[in-house]
């Protein structure tokens, strides 16, 4: 993304300038990719590297091998990279909040969505301990920032959810997690596997299997000289990991897009998972004081469903059959059994 940024602008730069018979006004750049490629090469002897892999050591000693999801159909033994999308428009009133509540509790927006994900993951798998991974830019020296190329860097980010904090307090480790891992940011994702040797397994990536990624602010139309660029949708049909949420800002809106294997999930489960974060983060803006297991997932159409429809044919089941699903593991009338079955589920 941030290399088409650039060559976008420098190829209007040059267009313009040929149409009007002139030479490049782009400036000699002062070092190319292979530079610093070769400076990395370099760099990765050091001793500081030591340092760099001691802290990602730690911080991922006893990390989950896997975030058990439940999905809609069983695992496949080895991934077949097959994915689809879904999307979902945030509207502006809550991206607005959304803003605001970064604001007051001085944290991005990028950790917003992270601790309101991963809050969905928790309560999806009932795991305590979630990892997920998201792409850096890892463009921290100022010779390369309008230089074309592939600098980024994967980084892990591990959230303990023991004892359910409040929203708020999520928001703060969420916070000291991500500084932490961009300060520790130049470590090559790859040296990182490469030292921890994580058990092998062809079904799952290794160290996390859901990412989350912010994308640049999407690039609307681009006229110069006579020329009209706009972006268009390309519809992909892999997954790279089992899920990876991307989200950008357009039009003062915030655009969800989430990419899912479609070897374990159905896209109405994806649109679905969209609707349970739009539904928390909601409830996080209005109240960031609620502890994480109580902010709500459904939907409004899911909760009408489920007061409505579903509890209308719990209550049309006749007793007597209800009470021969339960009779081998209670022992009640089968009045009593009716209404357990028509309240609890």
């Amino acid at each position: 993304g941030w290399s088409l940024d650039l060559f976008l602008r420098e190829l209007a730069t040059l267009y313009q300038a040929y149409t009007e018979g002139a030479e490049s006004p782009l400036p000699q750049l002062q070092i190319q990719y292979a530079d610093f490629a070769s400076w990395q090469r370099n760099w990765l002897k050091d001793e500081k590297v030591a340092s760099l892999l001691d802290y990602w050591v730690k911080q991922l000693e006893g990390a989950p091998p896997a975030l058990d999801l439940p999905t809609d159909h069983s695992r496949p033994a080895s991934r077949s990279y097959n994915g689809a999308k879904q999307s979902l428009m945030l509207p502006q009133s809550l991206t607005d909040e959304l803003k605001r509540l970064s604001r007051e509790q001085g944290v991005t927006l990028f950790m917003v969505l992270a601790a309101a994900l991963k809050v969905v993951l928790y309560r999806y798998s009932g795991q305590q301990d979630i990892v997920i991974g998201t792409p850096s830019a890892n463009r921290n020296q100022a010779e390369i920032e309008e230089l074309i190329g592939f600098f980024v860097n994967t980084l892990v980010l591990r959230t303990d959810f023991s004892g359910s904090p409040t929203f708020r307090a999520l928001l703060g480790k969420i916070r000291e997690t991500v500084i932490d891992a961009c300060t520790h940011q130049d470590l090559p994702f790859e040296k990182l596997v490469e030292e921890l040797q994580p058990e092998r397994d062809a079904s799952r990536t290794p160290l996390f299997q859901v990412m989350l990624v912010q994308q640049k602010q999407l690039m609307a139309e681009l006229e110069f000289a006579g020329v009209c660029f706009r972006p268009l949708e390309v519809d992909t049909t892999t997954a790279k990991f089992d899920l990876t949420l991307n989200f950008a800002e357009a039009d003062q809106e915030l655009r969800l897009t989430l990419e899912y294997s479609t070897d374990l999930f159905e896209a109405a489960t994806a649109r679905r998972m969209l609707g349970h974060l739009q539904t928390l983060l909601e409830s996080a803006v209005a109240n960031p004081e609620q502890h994480i297991s109580e902010l709500p997932l459904l939907t409004n159409d899911e909760q009408q469903q489920l007061l409505s429809e579903w509890n209308a044919t719990a209550r049309d089941y006749p007793a007597e059959c209800v009470h021969s699903m339960f009779e081998k593991q209670v022992d009640l009338t089968p009045d009593s059994v009716a209404i357990v079955f028509g309240n609890d589920h």
